[in-house]
């Protein structure tokens, strides 16, 4: 399955997760407009954009962009919908990293989600359902994602799911810059 040729819905019973659109604007707004959100939010090597949109314009700019993305083949961008409340309460973005650091051939999960949601319970949900698939949809054995140190209930989440702590630094494409906080976990 290559997640451009078609991009798979997952499901776990709390959530489903599909590729975000236009429609979703509203509900992510409330995502990426929210301060207490943005801290967890990984923007490295995102040419400075750091996901805080806190308008409905720059909310539509940012989602036409990620399916740009998504065309063109450099990272799908799916939104996760609360089944209880039928809102879209984050999204999650997948991609294939080439690189001459560490992660090469690796691939990156991408995880945000308003604040309220970021909780340990909520977020092992997220993981443990996105993972799996993730190796096939985009062809890769290892995958990394971000979470700082004072992610605590975030951390809790991804090593239930088999996530270790990487020594390794991630460094930029664009700029060189070494990103730390970095997780990683193998495809069993």
């Amino acid at each position: 399955m290559n997640v451009y040729e078609k991009c798979p819905v997952l499901e776990s019973d709390s959530f489903i997760f599909r590729l975000t659109e236009q429609e979703d604007c509203d509900d992510l707004l409330a995502v990426y407009s929210d301060k207490n959100a943005l801290p967890f939010f990984n923007s490295d090597n995102c040419h400075g954009d750091n996901f805080y949109y806190a308008t409905k314009e720059r909310m539509m700019e940012a989602v036409s962009f990620w399916n740009l993305a998504y065309e063109n083949g450099w990272f799908a961008r799916l939104s996760i919908i609360d089944k209880k409340i039928s809102k879209v309460i984050g999204t999650i973005e997948v991609c294939y990293r080439v690189s001459e650091d560490a992660f090469n051939d690796m691939g990156i999960l991408r995880v945000d989600v308003r604040s309220d949601y970021e909780r340990e319970e909520t977020l092992f949900d997220i993981f443990s359902v996105v993972v799996n698939p993730m190796y096939e949809m985009i062809g890769c054995k290892e995958i990394i994602t971000k979470a700082p140190i004072y992610a605590v209930e975030r951390i809790n989440a991804i090593q239930k799911v088999g996530f270790i702590k990487s020594e390794h630094m991630l460094i930029g494409g664009q700029n060189g810059y070494a990103y730390d906080g970095y997780w990683t976990v193998k495809q069993q």
